[in-house]
């Protein structure tokens, strides 16, 4: 039989554990504690009664008093290595009461702030001075003087409290507060191992009834209010708001409380006995000018943290940007995660080995490991000269690249450690004291004059070292912020907004490499894009929205497709929606995700959550005249505004978008008008004589907010270029996939050409042609000489006398 506790072993411990954590506030059970269970329960008492005449002799209640006092220093201690009742973290955590406290729960389970604030461990606190006078004013008040600050998750809120308590170290507050101790009461210590039915409200309780005994006045600042509602309420037991609340109407507890305003709304303003015992103080998110002003107080922090300095023009844009592309977060915590990051990057290139190098060696590892592979492969028989003659070259101009990296690596920290210096002299005796602490002697003229020149002949040498690609940054520059925002969205910024700039400005060229045919419409869209870049339209609303019409084939859908590789770097930034499939206005909700209560609640929308994911896309409605005008009219707000809600009430952004929508409204109009080459209108023309046809399927309201870009059908001409370029793209795929040479005909393109009959079909005529005839005969051909072992080297096609194709192969 398995060895096992007896029953009265198993009492005693439980009793031991129940004066550990309600009657001494501890959490190990001491050796003394369980002396003290022995002595203070009747049953256990009784059973140990006549066994020895000294236990007689103790008190058990006297005992239950002075435990803490008397086991304080003993062996136990020096063994736990922390104080009697010291609470558990997992990392050491916040210290239990001292022994032989008269304060034992506020020690244990609140932080003293006012103390942190006069050691100097509370950042200060800057442009919060209105809601900081706020709370003051409450906190004099007779009644209600409670203030609980509501706002959105990073605006600042617990800042506020701690300029509060700043304030409070400085003196700089009323009479009646300035010997208050402010207090964080952690409700997460609180409900820590409070396992057995009320010891969470014992241990409230010790809280309000210490602060209430207090010579010195205690204000609580309860951090996540809406967390009281329900705490150590399970198993009948009163919740933690319950409890406050009677010392809270009596004016017995002062509290500064803390939660969001969805909180608030939730959970107070439903419970009016609670709501009516707190004042709101609304924290609203800055603006861009005082978020900047809070950013330059909290720099200082940030260099001193990460031993970088940290530019004015980096604090500028931390707030700009963080505005701009991180719309789903507030400031100021937004931007002081970005400056915090770009901070944490620049010291630790300047500490590490920078990725780019990093990347380079593993690539050499990466080629050594497959070269050793087809090497052992090829002792056996195996044949891969060309393959490995191959990755021998890469290997090479990897090894060389990775050479050229350690020596501009080497040649860079040296540039930087000096410009460092020179930055040290100038600026030291402006702080009094260098880094270590030492007096900085004053420069004269002339050694300032000379530091200064050395200083920029340094910064150009790095400048021109470094190009567009730094491995160290010297300091934290708008350019090191702009680098994390673009890992963060994959949205080009800073200096990559030079290679993007220049992309959009031959952005007509770039896409009349894939769209023939249409230049009036590219022209048309590559105007509104280099206005939009050029940051001269409402920054509120998407890049561009471009409703492009047109027969079917022409190229519509084709150039959303080239916009996104162009522009956003590939078809994967690209959302596309079928419209057709949202013909019911019940359909609303795929888009935005279903309301609560139903099906999918909680998901998200099929077009909300892929622009959440992919802020920074094309967002492709196709066949828009298909959706429901219900439908359509979720888009107002998208166009307008620049952003749309999901399911939960979250803003998605669609700023950063490029919204393309296509149609085929007016087909027949469009064919009709542009029958004739001679009479053919322009492209204003064209859009003109659409109008009527576009307000049968859209409103007047959704037609002004976009810009209207009509497609031409296509010529026989247009066809015959499209054949060749389609012509290109099959020979590249060859070169790739083969490494054979293709070529035909100029008889080729007359043959393919005069078999598009169907005008309505436009450029998919050529795909059909193509993939139904040629290529499928061409595959053929060559799978039967890869079959033989034959490689194809070169591929010829041609026309016989009967329009058929004859194929070349050698």
């Amino acid at each position: 039989r398995a060895p096992a506790l007896s029953p009265e072993i198993q009492d005693w411990m439980r009793e031991a554990w129940v004066v550990t954590s309600l009657n001494l506030n501890a959490y190990r059970i001491r050796s003394g504690y369980l002396l003290t269970a022995l002595l203070t329960d009747r049953n256990l008492a009784s059973r140990i009664r006549g066994s020895s005449q000294e236990l007689a002799k103790i008190s058990g209640d006297q005992l239950l008093k002075e435990v803490a006092t008397l086991i304080a220093g003993s062996s136990e201690d020096q063994e736990a290595g922390e104080p009697v009742g010291a609470a558990p973290t997992a990392t050491g955590g916040a210290p239990g009461p001292v022994a032989g406290s008269k304060t034992p729960s506020l020690d244990q389970f609140t932080l003293n702030l006012t103390e942190r604030a006069k050691k100097g461990e509370i950042d200060p606190v800057i442009g919060r001075d209105a809601e900081i006078r706020q709370v003051i004013d409450i906190l004099t008040r007779r009644r209600q003087n409670n203030p609980i600050l509501t706002g959105e998750a990073g605006v600042g809120k617990t800042a506020v409290v701690e300029g509060f308590a700043l304030r409070i170290v400085a003196g700089d507050v009323p009479e009646s507060l300035k010997n208050v101790a402010l207090r964080t009461l952690d409700l997460g210590l609180l409900q820590a191992g409070a396992g057995v039915k009320g010891e969470f409200e014992n241990r409230l309780k010790g809280v309000i009834a210490e602060v209430k005994a207090s010579t010195q006045p205690i204000i609580l600042f309860i951090d996540e209010a809406h967390t009281l509602i329900g705490a150590g309420g399970a198993a009948g037991s009163g919740d933690a708001a319950n409890l406050l609340k009677p010392a809270l109407a009596r004016g017995e507890l002062r509290t500064v409380a803390a939660t969001t305003w969805a909180e608030y709304k939730k959970f107070f303003e439903t419970d009016a006995a609670l709501k009516r015992r707190f004042q709101v103080v609304k924290v609203d998110e800055p603006d861009i000018t005082r978020g900047i002003r809070m950013m330059r107080g909290f720099a200082p922090t940030l260099e001193k943290h990460h031993q970088v300095r940290i530019l004015e023009e980096a604090v500028d844009d931390a707030v700009k940007l963080s505005v701009r592309y991180l719309t789903d977060r507030q400031l100021p915590d937004k931007s002081v995660s970005l400056l915090d990051t770009a901070s944490a990057k620049v010291a630790l290139g300047q500490s590490s080995t920078p990725p780019a190098l990093e990347d380079c060696r593993r690539e050499i590892e990466h080629l050594n490991i497959e070269l050793g592979i087809l090497e052992r492969e090829t002792a056996v028989g195996v044949d891969h000269a060309a393959r490995l003659q191959e990755l021998t070259e890469q290997k090479q101009a990897a090894e060389k690249r990775l050479a050229d990296l350690e020596k501009r690596w080497t040649e860079e920290k040296r540039l930087v450690a000096d410009i460092q210096r020179c930055r040290a002299r100038l600026e030291g005796p402006m702080a009094g004291k260098d880094k270590q602490g030492k007096e900085q002697p004053k420069l004269s003229a002339m050694e300032e004059s000379q530091v200064r020149e050395d200083l920029g002949k340094l910064q150009k040498e790095l400048a021109k070292i470094q190009g567009d690609s730094p491995l160290v940054q010297p300091v934290v520059d708008s350019q090191a912020v702009a680098g994390v925002v673009s890992s963060w969205t994959g949205i080009p910024v800073g200096k990559m907004v030079l290679d993007e700039i220049k992309t959009v400005l031959t952005l007509r060229e770039k896409l009349e490499e894939r769209i023939i045919g249409q230049s009036h419409a590219l022209e048309a869209i590559a105007q509104r894009i280099r206005t939009a870049r050029a940051n001269l339209v409402d920054p509120r609303r998407p890049f561009g929205v471009f409703l492009m019409v047109g027969p079917s084939g022409v190229g519509k859908t084709e150039t959303a497709m080239a916009l996104a590789d162009i522009l956003y770097g590939g078809d994967r930034n690209m959302v596309v929606i079928n419209m057709s499939e949202y013909k019911e206005d019940h359909k609303i909700s795929r888009l935005t995700g279903s309301a609560p209560g139903y099906v999918g609640y909680g998901e998200g929308g099929v077009l909300t959550e892929a622009v959440r994911r992919k802020p920074y896309s094309i967002v492709l409605l196709d066949e828009v005249e298909k959706a429901n005008v219900g439908v359509q009219e979720v888009f107002y707000q998208v166009f307008d505004k620049g952003t749309l809600q999901d399911d939960k009430g979250q803003e998605i952004n669609f700023k950063n978008t490029i919204i393309i929508l296509t149609s085929n409204v007016g087909t027949d109009t469009i064919m009709k008008v542009c029958a004739d080459p001679d009479t053919r209108p322009d492209s204003v023309g064209l859009a003109e004589a659409l109008r009527p046809d576009l307000l049968k399927s859209f409103k007047p309201a959704l037609l002004g907010r976009m810009t209207i870009v009509p497609y031409f059908p296509l010529t026989d001409e247009v066809i015959r270029q499209i054949i060749k370029l389609q012509m290109g793209r099959i020979g590249e795929r060859m070169r790739q996939n083969h490494k054979a040479v293709f070529t035909y005909d100029d008889a080729v393109v007359g043959a393919i050409a005069s078999r598009c009959k169907e005008v309505e079909s436009g450029a998919r005529n050529v795909d059909q042609i193509l993939t139904g005839t040629l290529l499928p005969e061409i595959s053929r051909e060559f799978l039967a000489r890869m079959a033989e072992g034959q490689p194809v080297q070169k591929a010829h096609v041609s026309v016989d006398g009967d329009s058929k194709f004859v194929y070349q192969l050698s």
